[in-house]
């Protein structure tokens, strides 16, 4: 009987190790076959609201920016504000707080932002190391990944702690005459 035991145990640490490797695998693919923009037109209202209407979990607040049009990669774009905003709303649901996803330009950019009442960011140098998450069943790719996208878009992605209150903020800018 012990043997049996041992056996089952020894088949299950087997099959979580499968599991994990795979999910390394996968995610290791995504980030080693990211390809370059295709840029096009995108309505910026249009893209910010739809990525906000995907999240059910909270209502999301919106500051509106003005209406424009930006030379992107509408799919690379989105898959960022997916899981920026998912992250902020994951973070906002442990505090009960809100989130607020907005948009303003200038002369030469466009900053799309998020603001989460989140915890905050207890240690920002891993934010956007490869395969390092604080998130059980997390691949930590999407911040990478997220990055890797909107550098390729000409721009930087920052994620610091709020000034005023809790929480983080994560802000995207995207020039506005991008070189691809």
């Amino acid at each position: 009987d012990d043997w049996q035991d041992d056996m089952e145990r020894g088949l299950g640490v087997i099959a979580s190790r499968s599991d994990a490797l795979g999910r390394f695998m996968t995610a290791y693919a995504r980030l080693a076959k990211l390809p370059p923009p295709e840029p096009k037109p995108l309505e910026v209202a249009p893209w910010i609201r739809k990525v906000a209407a995907l999240e059910t979990r909270m209502e999301i607040s919106l500051e509106t920016g003005p209406d424009m049009i930006v030379e992107a990669d509408a799919g690379q774009l989105e898959q960022v504000l997916i899981n920026l905003l998912k992250n902020a709303v994951e973070a906002s649901l442990e505090t009960e707080g809100a989130v607020t996803l907005g948009w303003s330009t200038n002369s030469a950019s466009l900053d799309v932002w998020i603001d989460d009442e989140g915890p905050g960011l207890s240690n920002t140098a891993n934010l956007f190391v490869p395969f390092f998450t604080t998130k059980s069943g997390g691949s930590g790719i999407g911040l990478v990944l997220s990055r890797q996208i909107v550098e390729a878009h000409g721009g930087p992605l920052v994620l610091e702690n709020r000034q005023e209150g809790p929480g983080c903020e994560a802000r995207l800018r995207l020039p506005l005459k991008a070189e691809y």
